[in-house]
């Protein structure tokens, strides 16, 4: 693994009908297997939805929904480490505008002291330079493992 790569979070992206009961099939796949949810976003459109999701276990949490019969794949995101007060949202986006990052969507979570907004760009590899170049805090992927928070 290259030094920038541990910043790529593998995200799955779940593709499913928008009708009662899904998101609770996926919760509950991952919850008999043991796949603890981190972070995750809803997106519809046209009667069907996506969602995404960053698990404690993301190679487990794939193969479960697969044999589940979900759609999902893997997507690289990013997460990066901002403020958690009124303008720290703004400081990191305008960062990112400055670093020439352009955010194809993006959902947070708070993780205080601080709060993570986990972003998906084009070209992640450049997102990882190009932040880190402008001295934002990228989290690992070592950070979204289940007992990394007990250490």
């Amino acid at each position: 693994m290259s030094d920038l790569s541990k910043y790529k979070i593998k995200q799955l992206s779940i593709f499913s009908e928008n009708k009662p009961g899904r998101l609770a099939a996926v919760s509950k796949a991952f919850m008999e297997e043991k796949v603890n949810i981190l972070a995750f976003s809803i997106a519809e459109g046209a009667g069907y939805g996506v969602i995404r999701v960053v698990v404690d276990k993301p190679e487990k949490g794939l193969e479960t929904l697969q044999q589940a019969g979900f759609m999902v794949r893997f997507t690289d995101v990013m997460a990066v480490e901002m403020q958690d007060r009124p303008g720290g949202l703004y400081e990191l986006t305008k960062m990112l505008s400055e670093a020439g990052v352009n955010v194809e969507y993006a959902y947070g979570y708070r993780n205080k002291p601080c709060a993570v907004l986990i972003i998906r760009v084009e070209d992640v590899d450049q997102g990882i330079e190009k932040v880190l170049a402008h001295g934002a805090k990228l989290l690992d992927s070592d950070h979204f493992q289940l007992d990394s928070c007990n250490k």
